[in-house]
């Protein structure tokens, strides 16, 4: 069933390639009913999990384990628990949304609706493998299908973003292998199974060598996050990607490195994660502080939201340094930190992937992202201004929308290991509120200055909306996402604190 899900998207890209002489539209609703299946089979995943979390050790539903390359102790070993699954249903939401906004696109769209399927069968690759090579392998072809997106369909620029992305990504990959192979190399016996890694905690009282070996596997997941001062390639290749590569690079792709560290780096590295706590929060407060900082000074909208992805994924890092800080001491902290962070993880998805998508509507009727060539647009474009004010509220965490559980949960549980690191957060989300209400006055309210007639088509409205839906149905009712999640943030503490 697990291997169907993964695979599925894939296959039907090769199918689209097979068969050259398939008209436009029967490509973009083949696409389009290829990602609803996602999304069904994501949701029969999600009724039929139960969990099997025993002990000091991580349960897993679906589990399939294979010989692959048994020289080395790799194996095709998938399976999903609490953390995992709600970013596999995140993952179909989004590429179904993406699908949608993308079926009146005409340019070359064979061989974007296969790119876009290709990137999700390696995403969800990621979120299921739980063997170190097999993680790897689809987290360095996610990669790859990225930079195709940005330099084939981006804007003026789009090249240079895309090779940036590149290059910045790929030497993140590069030290994250070099940090599994530490992991191989001290495990008794050899492998790179992350199970048995897990459970055997090899780098235990190494010192020296085990925080090499976390600082590798540090950069390489901070630099996807990403992280300061690992950001700076993310605000350009956002600037000049199409709206849906926009819309996963930020909802999905962000996800595999914040995912990375509570999958790897916590679990495999406990005493050394909690050695370096105190490092891993200050990252995650400058991220939430610069990147909301410097959000508020943009003039360009697609830019804006950018930065504040570096915000919001700062306070999953804060969240995650926090776990381990109070791991030992607080337990209940510790659950609700490392809850909030993977439910700050499908929120961010969700508003900024919507958001994302608003931001390729502006450029398409106006030619622009630049906040001063609009204002006035509410008067011709309702619909547009009613969900860009719904997504800009969902993304400054107002009650009601899942942005303020996420963030409600990250702070109650970082607050009593870092008090001081926790309130110095709370002024991202001031600012963050600053920066999205002056951006909705420019833009929306104002005599007009761009002449902007369209309103939302019926396409972009049912691609948009449901993602807002899912916000504000986890905002209100959050408790079938938090009794997934809960189990295995639990389990992930007790590994933490071992």
């Amino acid at each position: 069933m697990l291997s169907i899900v993964v695979f599925l998207p894939l296959a039907v890209a090769a199918v689209l390639l097979a068969v050259p002489r398939l008209g436009d539209a029967v490509v973009r609703w083949t696409w389009v009913v290829a990602s609803a299946v996602e999304v069904v089979l994501a949701v029969v995943l999600w009724v039929g999990y139960r969990d099997n979390t025993a002990g000091a050790g991580y349960g897993y539903g679906y589990e399939v384990n294979r010989r692959w390359i048994p020289s080395v102790s790799s194996g095709y070993h998938i399976g999903v628990d609490g953390i995992s699954l709600p970013l596999i249903a995140l993952t179909a939401v989004l590429f179904l949304a993406c699908a949608v906004y993308s079926l009146r696109m005409t340019d070359r769209i064979r061989s974007f609706a296969v790119l876009f399927l290709f990137l999700e069968t390696v995403c969800l690759g990621v979120f299921v493998s739980l063997d170190l090579i097999l993680f790897f392998v689809f987290f360095d072809l996610s990669i790859v299908g990225m930079y195709f997106v940005i330099a084939g369909w981006g804007h003026r620029d789009r090249v240079r973003a895309a090779l940036q992305f590149f290059l910045y990504t790929f030497l993140g990959s590069l030290a994250l292998l070099l940090g599994f192979i530490g992991l191989y190399l001290a495990a008794e016996p050899n492998t790179f199974d992350m199970v048995a890694l897990t459970e055997q905690n090899p780098l235990a009282g190494k010192g020296t060598v085990a925080a090499l070996v976390l600082l590798a596997i540090f950069v390489g997941l901070a630099i996807k996050t990403p992280t300061v001062p690992f950001h700076t390639w993310l605000p350009p290749a956002h600037t000049e990607a199409p709206a849906a590569g926009s819309a996963i690079l930020a909802g999905v792709l962000l996800k595999l490195g914040t995912y990375g560290f509570v999958r790897i780096a916590m679990p495999m590295l406990p005493d050394t994660w909690r050695d370096w706590a105190w490092a891993i929060i200050a990252v995650g407060v400058v991220s939430v502080l610069y990147g909301a900082l410097v959000a508020l000074a943009q003039q360009n909208f697609k830019r804006m939201i950018a930065y504040t992805s570096v915000n919001h994924m700062g306070y999953i890092v804060l969240a995650v340094g926090a776990a381990g800080l109070v791991s030992t001491s607080d337990e209940q902290a510790q659950s609700l930190a490392s809850t909030g962070a993977v439910t700050q993880m499908v929120s961010h998805g969700l508003i900024t992937g919507a958001l994302f998508l608003l931001a390729g509507v502006l450029y398409e009727r106006g030619g622009t992202y630049d906040l001063g060539s609009y204002g006035g647009l509410a008067a011709s474009t309702p619909r547009f201004a009613g969900l860009t004010a719904v997504a800009a509220f969902a993304s400054l965490g107002l009650p009601g929308f899942s942005g303020f559980i996420a963030e409600f949960q990250i702070f109650t549980g970082s607050l009593p290991g870092a008090p001081v690191a926790t309130a110095l957060s709370f002024l991202g989300i001031l600012v963050t509120a600053a920066l999205f209400l002056r951006a909705f006055q420019r833009l929306f309210l104002g005599p007009p200055t761009k002449t902007v007639a369209a309103d939302l088509t019926a396409t972009e409205t049912v691609a948009i909306a449901p993602l807002m839906v899912l916000a504000v149905v986890l905002g209100l009712f959050p408790r079938f996402l938090l009794d997934l999640v809960e189990p295995a943030a639990h389990t992930l503490g007790t590994l933490v604190s071992r």
